[in-house]
């Protein structure tokens, strides 16, 4: 019990790590080897509810407020798998979050419903060859044709790139413009001139990260998701909510990190003592703890102002930023207390240190936080 979590919330993480435990922990290795999830845990996951824990009720949501998000993300760490972690979030964080806010009645029914559910998986598509953290310069094309819209180019670095039933993608609807020519569209898998291929990649192994490409891709015009033009307004305000989640990633697999090495530290022995009795150690352990402390009560206050509908371009960065590194700071030195077994893949630092790099450069690199953050605090320039 805190300021921030209840009974319930309480009694929800225990579930949620009970059915993880189960469903999820057991298959995590084979996973990592697959390179994908299997569809069936999405629909346990819908079956559940877990996809529909801030949706709204008409659609099959629980609406429940957004601390069972943090709850969420904070156990999905514990699985030690990015890649699990990636996919199974990113359906419901990112493909989701747009339809839910931006989606025609009719486009609730046809993807939010089943996504939900888990019967259908969805991505979203924004990074390109030469266009990554910034944005405005995608060059995916969306040219109007009649009643339909004739899409070009292609994406990479996409998680559930290759797998998902349906994309969220952002296109130029007008090339000339930058931000004001983004549009977003939803675009089925099975669409013709859709194709996409695996990307190998040195963590978060579990996921299906791909490129795509679209070569003359007609959709209805009604895949418009939202108004022309805004899509990059879009991005940028949903960018706030994955950044904290990112954030929480970060804290979270320190959290576990620090759980598992210390319980090879109470376990190993060296100069006829446990490990866990010398200094240099222990106080390794004492400054992560107290700095994975920091950052979890940061995420938290913003959590408590996001949920009064502040706008947190500045501190979302801030802790993304830190979380972020944080994590890769943990993971080193943890990886570092196993000594050369931290090294070999049957030991779980293996991974932590493969999949925490990413969390430095996916959904805003380190250096475009620090920029954002340069900007508020030494412009005055102000995030509306």
């Amino acid at each position: 019990m805190t300021k921030y979590f209840t009974e319930e919330h309480d009694s929800f993480r225990q579930s949620f790590r009970s059915f993880l435990e189960k469903e999820v922990k057991p298959n995590i290795d084979q996973w990592e080897k697959d390179g994908q999830l299997p569809r069936d845990i999405y629909k346990k996951f819908g079956e559940m509810g877990y996809f529909g824990l801030n949706r709204p009720e008409e659609y099959g949501g629980l609406d429940l407020d957004l601390w069972y998000g943090v709850i969420f993300d904070e156990e999905i760490a514990r699985m030690n798998s990015g890649g699990f972690g990636a996919s199974i979030g990113a359906h419901p964080m990112l493909a989701l979050t747009h339809i839910t806010h931006e989606g025609t009645e009719e486009q609730k029914q046809n993807y939010l419903v089943p996504g939900i559910l888990g019967t259908k998986v969805g991505c979203l598509a924004i990074t390109e060859p030469s266009a990554g953290s910034d944005v405005q310069s995608v060059r995916t094309t969306a040219i109007r044709d009649g009643d339909e819209y004739v899409i070009n180019g292609s994406k990479t670095f996409i998680t559930n790139g290759v797998l998902s039933d349906f994309l969220v993608v952002v296109c130029k609807t007008d090339p000339d413009q930058k931000a004001k020519g983004i549009s977003l569209f939803i675009i089925d898998r099975d669409t013709p001139g859709v194709s996409a291929t695996f990307l190998d990649k040195l963590g978060w192994r579990a996921s299906d990260t791909g490129e795509i490409a679209f070569d003359n891709v007609r959709i209805p015009a009604s895949n418009m998701l939202g108004a022309e033009g805004q899509g990059f307004i879009y991005i940028m305000q949903h960018f706030v909510s994955e950044r904290l989640a990112m954030a929480v990633g970060g804290y979270a697999a320190s959290e576990y990190a620090i759980e598992v090495t210390l319980k090879y530290m109470n376990e190993r022995e060296a100069f006829g003592r446990k490990i866990n009795r010398f200094q240099v150690l222990r106080h390794r352990i004492a400054q992560l703890s107290a700095e994975i402390e920091m950052v979890k009560q940061f995420c938290y206050s913003l959590y408590a102002r996001y949920a009064k509908g502040e706008y947190l371009v500045k501190e979302a960065s801030m802790a993304k930023l830190l979380g972020t590194q944080l994590a890769d700071k943990t993971m080193t030195q943890c990886l570092q207390m196993f000594g050369g077994y931290g090294y070999m893949e049957e030991y779980p630092l293996a991974r932590m240190f493969r999949d925490t790099r990413l969390g430095q450069i996916g959904g805003g690199t380190s250096e475009i936080l620090c920029e954002i953050i340069a900007k508020a605090m030494i412009d005055g320039r102000s995030y509306k």
